[in-house]
């Protein structure tokens, strides 16, 4: 008998092995059981009407009456047109490749036929079906002899994986109500995952379940025997589901056992307490405020300071809308941190977000953040700012104002995680687009705090996260979001063009950038890649790219920005300022040009992705997307919140040469249809693999979810989370639960995968 840790060498043998090694990875029991079916064969409907609803899986056993070459009307070609007979009825099918068949599905032979029913007006047929030839007339089918199997598609591979002890086809497989079809390649089919499954199958002995007859018996669950054979062979619809409810639910408990590890193992640390004061530079920061907090600023604010003021580190995820206060919500909470005595830190994911919050945050103190200057505030503490392009001098001065305490704020990029950046005494740390880090990273950051205590940890993202998924991947922060908009700003208005039909209204949009600029007002125009055949800001060569601007009839080219930047300085907009920013500049060309743009001493400028987060220009009010269908969901939400961020309304225009009626013009309009973030994140779940959400957030991620789904199993992981932290209220070690402790260590893994990737 076979365990679920045998290698599967020994249980299959090293030929039937090693393929499923080499391309899949899968070694053990276990690894090919939890390869699991990504959908079912059924025979479908009998063949019982005239007219089957189209679309409709129909099966038959069948004798071809006809086949007959004929010629394509469109293009070159030709088809074979056969006619079947079934149940006293005549079936039209379709075969393209007809040179490889004409020798094959000959008139008086029987067979298979699997398709679905489409209709060409008032008569339907099945197009180039799967099929399996059982023989002559004088065959009755049962049994097919070995290496005599002739057909195609998905019955013939079935049957090219039924062989049984004898050496002969078994057709039995297909008397099955539900045959299993796995994710498979060309050098390991489907039919031999169901082979190598069955024959596992038939040596396994019981698996003992990790679950607790408690937590089944409650939820209802089959037990995990039960689960890894239906799974694979169910013999009836409800067989099926069982098992998938139960194999969710395990993936749902794996993932929320890990973070509910993690809350219990920040709930004993220790941190500085940070209680508010009434005379500090928070004090003084709220009076000097020339506006009103929003009311969610204020609740969200208040929850933050009770965090700090506990012995524990604070763990939160500040979630909010493009522009809707979160920078000054997190910049209150450090002054809070400096009050008490400590230092805090702030991690951008990019050089020009690291400086564009320098700029902010000492901008919104103003003498507040000139500690040790003349003139200065007896309360102020100094922003220091470090980031890897920054000259040797300057980065030595930041590491300075570090080491000695005189930085309140330290700000920058990875350049802070590295090993000789030192602080005096290190009490919060703040992770702006947390989903750019991992969590080794911010762990590297809390290390770096005093004696035994960890910093606080506030995260914050502008990319609303739907609730499964922040249940799934960060389930061990509290949550606050922010959702409303500060005063007086106004809704951007969005607008999709179509280029290769509409080539007039591109010329709009240069149009509608030069009345802005007349109005005093700033726009971007962002593209997908820098240029010189490059990806946007990643160096990477884009061999399909081409150097010039695109023309209409070049079709779904892209736009490279280095070229626009020419074209529009010497052609549309020749008599504007225009500038150019992507991530090849060095670090003192992206701060001189953003600053310029701050300043309004540029009124186009031409850029990349690096605006996509942080960048703060309230006077840009228009924004030009090139080759909008090249971007994400959530990236397309991301960059046209850098525009409207004043009190003139803000225009959005997407730019696609995509066809209007393609379902990525589609998604460009759903976008421009709402500027409600979450409802934009479900979208841009709902239209990616789930597979792409977990990862480089959270280091050491479940290798990988199979049958779980964020969008229909909010509640398989409501009660995985809620059963978990039971789990761990009533036995932190788990010692009583020797199962979960190894469910939770099995299905994690200390390499990370993609999370929310962003394109």
């Amino acid at each position: 008998m076979a365990t679920l840790v045998d290698r599967l060498d020994d249980v299959l043998g090293a030929a039937a092995a090693a393929p499923l090694a080499d391309v899949f990875g899968i070694h053990t029991v276990e690894d090919l059981l939890r390869h699991y079916p990504h959908r079912y064969m059924t025979h479908g409907s009998e063949l019982g009407e005239k007219e089957p609803p189209e679309g409709e899986h129909i099966t038959i056993v069948a004798t071809v009456e006809s086949a007959t070459l004929r010629s394509m009307k469109n293009r070159n070609g030709q088809f074979l047109a056969v006619t079947l007979a079934a149940d006293g009825q005549r079936i039209e099918a379709t075969f393209f490749s007809p040179h490889k068949l004409k020798h094959v599905v000959v008139p008086g032979r029987r067979g298979m036929f699997s398709g679905k029913v489409k209709y060409f007006g008032r008569r339907w047929n099945l197009t180039h079906p799967s099929y399996v030839i059982l023989g002559g007339d004088d065959n009755d089918g049962a049994i097919v002899p070995a290496g005599r199997i002739v057909g195609g598609g998905t019955l013939a591979g079935l049957a090219r994986g039924s062989v049984d002890s004898s050496g002969a086809v078994d057709m039995s497989v297909f008397d099955r109500a539900f045959v299993p079809i796995y994710p498979a390649a060309k050098d390991v089919e489907s039919w031999t995952f169901m082979r190598c499954v069955r024959q596992v199958l038939d040596q396994l002995d019981d698996v003992v379940d990790p679950l607790p007859e408690s937590v089944r018996r409650e939820r209802g669950l089959i037990d995990i025997d039960a689960a890894l054979r239906s799974v694979h062979f169910p013999d009836t619809a409800a067989d099926k589901d069982a098992a998938r409810e139960r194999l969710k639910f395990d993936e749902a408990l794996a993932v929320q056992l890990v973070l509910a590890d993690r809350r219990r193992d920040a709930s004993d640390r220790v941190a500085a307490r940070c209680p508010p004061i009434t005379d500090g530079i928070a004090a003084e920061f709220d009076r000097r405020l020339p506006f009103e907090l929003t009311a969610g600023q204020h609740q969200v604010a208040a929850e933050i300071a009770n965090d700090l003021s506990g012995p524990h580190p604070m763990s939160r995820l500040l979630q909010g809308e493009v522009g809707s206060g979160k920078t000054i919500v997190a910049l209150r909470a450090m002054l809070q941190v400096i009050d008490a005595g400590h230092q805090c830190a702030l991690l951008a994911p990019t050089e020009v977000l690291a400086s564009q919050h320098a700029r902010s945050i000492r901008s919104m103190l103003g003498t507040l953040a000139a500690g040790g200057e003349l003139g200065s505030h007896e309360l102020a503490t100094k922003v220091a700012l470090l980031t890897g392009s920054m000259s040797t001098a300057a980065k030595r001065s930041a590491l300075l104002d570090a080491v000695t305490g005189d930085a309140g704020i330290v700000i920058g990029t990875h350049a802070l995680i590295e090993d000789r950046v030192e602080f005096l005494d290190l009490a919060m740390v703040v992770v702006d687009e947390q989903h750019r880090f991992g969590v080794e990273q911010r762990d590297a950051l809390r290390a770096k705090a005093r004696g035994n205590t960890s910093p606080h940890l506030l995260v914050m993202t502008a990319t609303p996260i739907p609730r499964t998924i922040a249940m799934s991947t960060l389930g061990d922060l509290e949550t606050s979001v922010l959702t409303e908009l500060p005063r007086g700003r106004s809704p951007i208005v969005s607008n999709v063009v179509p280029a290769r039909t509409k080539p007039g209204w591109v010329d709009r949009a240069w149009q509608r950038i030069r009345e802005e600029v007349a109005a005093g007002r700033q726009a971007y125009v962002v593209c997908s890649r820098i240029g010189d055949g490059e990806d946007a800001d990643t160096g990477k060569k884009g061999g399909a790219a081409k150097k010039a601007a695109p023309k209409v009839e070049d079709g779904p080219e892209t736009t490279a920005a280095v070229d626009l930047y020419e074209t529009l300085s010497s052609g549309a907009m020749a008599d504007l300022r225009v500038g150019l920013l992507h991530g090849r500049l060095s670090g003192d060309d992206k701060d001189i040009t953003m600053s310029e743009f701050n300043a309004g001493e540029i009124d186009v400028l031409v850029c990349t992705t690096v605006v996509e987060v942080g960048v703060d220009v309230p006077n840009a009010t228009v924004m030009v997307i090139m080759d909008a269908d090249r971007f994400g969901v959530s990236q397309l939400h991301q960059l046209r919140g850098r525009i409207g961020r004043g009190g003139h309304q803000g225009l959005c225009i997407m730019i696609s040469w995509l066809s209007p009626g393609g379902g990525s013009f589609a998604r460009l309009e759903a976008v421009a249809a709402t500027n409600d973030g979450f409802e934009l994140a479900k979208l841009d779940l709902a239209t990616r693999r789930e597979g792409d959400v977990l990862g480089a957030a959270q280091s050491g991620t479940v290798t990988g979810l199979r049958l779980l789904s964020f969008i229909d199993d909010e509640d398989i992981i409501s009660d995985a989370q809620d059963c978990a932290r039971s789990l761990f209220a009533l036995d932190p070690s788990l010692a009583d639960n020797p199962g979960i402790a190894s469910m939770m260590r099995s299905a994690w893994r200390s390499d990370r995968i993609d999370y929310l990737d962003k394109s």
